[in-house]
């Protein structure tokens, strides 16, 4: 299996080389078309020039003369070319080479090279010219006219393309040098790059490592020298750690709490029935001792079904719309409330109902709307002190319905306030379990409110704690 490193590495590499290569395939291409022009530019101005004065010296009958042999060899001198001059039959007529020794004398250029050259005025051509060179060569022949128009001779004007090549040679010899030091320059860069990039994903490695074997804790480092993808990256991932690690502590604190919940009603059903058994408790207590454990039992049994009902409705994404119905909130508000009237009559509470007078309807699962006021009703009169005030209200505003279920008693604290729909919250660790129930009634009205795609919010202030969930509003 590769690794990121050689995932980032080998394909930088391998485009580099190909990149380099293909520069230099390109460029030795154009320095090559360009000097072959260049050379055959040069030839055709030199053979311009020299047919003019060989026409000229043709004209005064001296063109076999030594002036004009010594002008011709100056001229290929100075521009590094080779002249021959050749009768129209294709002789060997002069030579530039000849005060040093020419190598030509008494060769012949092949006919058809020759007509071509009468033929067409002006030939410009690579490679072998035969009967004259055996090495390829850059050649421009033209012909030498008479003041008559007619061709006496021809000039053929050459340069070695070895003189090119070796051009060619030193270029590439310097491109390799470049090319080579530019690879070596990129192979550190990118290494460095390479391993810098991939030092992230290795931290990230670890740190999941860290959590698979129990280390919630662990976190990324975020560095601002990094990408801004790669800050991006570790800042989600912190944040996933962070959700996990909340998830983790809240899943302990749940088993925890479940435990002791079950485990507080079954001891005292067990006590109970063996003080029963084993004759502890008398006869004529029985009675009242088995009314304990079924309350207990009851007790224990509203729990198991509100731990079921929870996880069905966190099985769910939402209520479907199959399940909703229309039905009139305040008729359903005021059946709840009446309800609880011994509770309310047992405490004394003052009650302030705002319920509408004409129907309010809605459309959701009236079941589960029944169930989120009677909880909050249930919270409220259980939290309410004696001779307290029970207040609840419903209102509109066209679009939303507003259900507020409040009642006066000890503000809230406000870092608690956030925490009140959790599971089993206890605002008072040191608190009776019996007077403030199992801790799952809201967690539920705050799950049943939002399969509806609604909100409920809670407000504390010192004499009165409010609870208000909305509704949408149908005709």
């Amino acid at each position: 299996m590769r690794s990121y490193f050689s995932r980032i590495f080998i394909p930088g590499i391998v485009l580099l080389l190909a990149s380099l290569l293909m520069v230099g395939s390109f460029f030795q291409i154009l320095v090559q078309a360009y000097l072959r022009e260049s050379t055959l530019a040069e030839l055709k101005n030199n053979s311009a020039t020299i047919s003019r004065l060989a026409a000229a010296y043709f004209a005064e009958n001296e063109m076999s003369g030594h002036d004009f042999l010594v002008n011709i060899s100056v001229a290929a001198n100075v521009s590094g070319t080779d002249t021959v001059i050749c009768s129209t039959d294709g002789k060997l007529l002069l030579c530039s080479d000849a005060p040093m020794g020419c190598v030509h004398q008494g060769q012949q250029v092949s006919s058809d090279f020759v007509s071509n050259v009468l033929s067409s005025g002006y030939v410009a051509s690579t490679g072998k010219v035969s009967g004259l060179y055996d090495t390829p060569r850059y050649v421009v022949s033209v012909p030498v006219l008479s003041k008559t128009g007619e061709a006496v001779c021809i000039v053929i004007l050459s340069a070695p393309i070895s003189e090119t090549s070796k051009v060619i040679s030193r270029l590439s010899s310097m491109y390799i040098y470049i090319s080579a030091g530019t690879i070596v320059v990129a192979l550190i860069i990118m290494l460095v790059l390479a391993r810098k990039q991939s030092t992230p994903l290795r931290e990230m490695a670890n740190v999941a490592t860290a959590f698979g074997h129990g280390d919630l804790s662990a976190r990324m480092r975020i560095n601002r020298y990094d990408p801004l993808e790669v800050q991006e990256m570790a800042v989600a991932f912190n944040n996933m750690a962070v959700s996990l690690e909340k998830s983790e502590s809240q899943r302990t604190e749940f088993v925890a709490n479940v435990s002791h919940e079950l485990k507080t009603p079954m001891t005292v059903i067990g006590g109970y029935i063996d003080g029963i058994l084993d004759g502890t408790i008398p006869p004529e207590r029985h009675k009242e001792y088995m009314q304990i454990v079924s309350d207990e039992t009851k007790r224990l049994s509203r729990l198991v079904r509100s731990m079921l009902e929870i996880s069905r409705m966190e099985a769910r994404e939402g209520i479907p719309e199959e399940e909703k119905t229309r039905f009139d909130i305040g008729e359903c508000a005021g059946r709840v409330l009446l309800s609880f009237e011994r509770n309310i009559l047992e405490k004394q509470l003052d009650v302030e109902a705002e319920l509408p007078e004409n129907p309010l309807f809605t459309r959701a699962n009236q079941d589960a709307i029944i169930q989120v006021i009677y909880n909050l009703l249930d919270n409220a009169v259980k939290f309410c002190p004696e001779k307290g005030l029970l207040r609840i209200s419903v209102r509109d505003d066209g679009k939303i319905i507003r259900l507020t279920v409040a009642n006066s008693g000890p503000a809230i604290p406000a870092d608690e306030l956030p925490l009140v729909f959790d599971r089993f919250h206890k605002l008072d660790k040191s608190r009776n379990r019996k007077q403030e129930g199992w801790g799952l009634g809201l967690y539920i009205v705050k799950t049943l409110v939002c399969s509806h795609g609604e909100d409920i919010t809670v407000s504390s202030r010192e004499g009165e704690t409010a609870f208000t969930f909305t509704l949408p509003a149908v005709l």
